[in-house]
C-alpha cells in the first residue's frame, strides 16, 4: 500500500470515526480508533510507560517489569541546601 493511499485511508477512517462519535455509536468509534492506531503502528504491547493490570505484579507473577528506554539516565536528586 502506498503512503498516499495509506494517508487517504487514515483520513477516511478518521472521518468515519468522527461520524460514529457524533451518532453516539461509541463502540464503532472505538473500533475505528483502534484500527487507525494499528495502521499508524501505534498499537500493541510495546508501550514503554504504563501499568500492569491490577493484581498482576507481585511475588510469583509472570508479568515482566518494564524497563526504561535505552539511554535513559535517572535524574540526580536535588540538593535543597544549595541555592539554584
Amino acid at each position: 500500500m502506498s503512503s498516499r493511499s495509506n494517508h487517504d485511508r487514515l483520513v477516511a477512517l478518521g472521518k468515519e470515526m468522527q461520524d460514529a462519535a457524533e451518532a453516539m455509536d461509541f463502540e464503532r468509534a472505538a473500533a475505528l480508533r483502534n484500527e487507525i492506531a494499528r495502521l499508524k503502528g501505534e498499537s500493541g504491547d510495546e508501550a514503554i510507560v504504563g501499568q500492569p493490570p491490577p493484581g498482576a505484579m507481585g511475588l510469583g507473577t509472570h508479568v515482566p517489569v518494564r524497563q526504561p528506554p535505552k539511554g535513559w539516565v535517572k535524574p540526580k536528586k536535588p540538593d535543597f541546601l544549595k541555592k539554584g
